[in-house]
């Protein structure tokens, strides 16, 4: 605000100046008249006070000019301040920003927690093999279960086929009530299969 103001006034000043200068201008030619007026009716008397006043008239317009170009540098100047002004201030925001930022990153606490990540991490690695295991050696257990069932099956359905084809040899339910004949073919059919079964190395 303060540069802004001064600005205000350079500026008031340079118009000032302006205006001063164009008035001396237009005196330093009447005074030209005059002098060429007072040349023609051989008045040298009035021809040397009126040159005098010219030429005080001239340097204080040549003063004018330098005034003017003093003002008009002190502007530059306080623009080129402005400038600084507000790149200091820019740095010193961002020094401000940098200082928090370093306090927020302890190098030592920042140390400690990429050693605490990196550990945290081994231990989840860890787990997620440990894991991966027991699942393998459950998926193994069931495979083999299964493989264990297919085997059973395999001997049931070969079993099947014998107990078929004995069962095709008993009284059918047409002929009347099962005999005493058709419990001991079931018992003998048990004992059968029993006795494959073990054969078969299955308990």
């Amino acid at each position: 605000d303060i540069i802004k103001e001064q600005n205000r006034e350079l500026r008031g000043t340079q118009r000032a100046i302006s205006r001063d200068r164009a008035a001396l201008e237009k005196q330093e030619k009447q005074l030209e008249l005059e002098i060429k007026k007072m040349a023609k009716t051989g008045n040298k008397e009035a021809c040397k006070v009126l040159a005098k006043q010219l030429v005080q008239l001239r340097k204080q317009k040549n003063r004018t000019y330098a005034v003017s170009s003093k003002v008009t540098s002190m502007s530059t100047q306080t623009k080129v301040m402005n400038s600084q002004m507000k790149m200091a201030g820019a740095m010193s925001a961002t020094a401000k920003t940098m200082q928090a930022v370093n306090k927020k990153m302890d190098p030592q606490k920042t140390l400690q927690t990429m050693q605490n990540f990196q550990k945290e991490n081994m231990k989840m690695e860890m787990t997620e093999e440990m894991i991966n295991d027991t699942l393998d050696d459950i998926f193994d257990a069931s495979d083999e279960e299964e493989e264990s069932q297919d085997i059973v099956n395999q001997v049931l359905d070969e079993i099947g086929i014998e107990i078929s084809g004995k069962m095709a040899k008993a009284p059918s339910a047409a002929r009347g009530l099962p005999s005493a004949s058709a419990a001991t073919a079931t018992t003998i059919s048990d004992e059968e299969i029993e006795r494959q079964l073990k054969a078969l190395g299955v308990d």
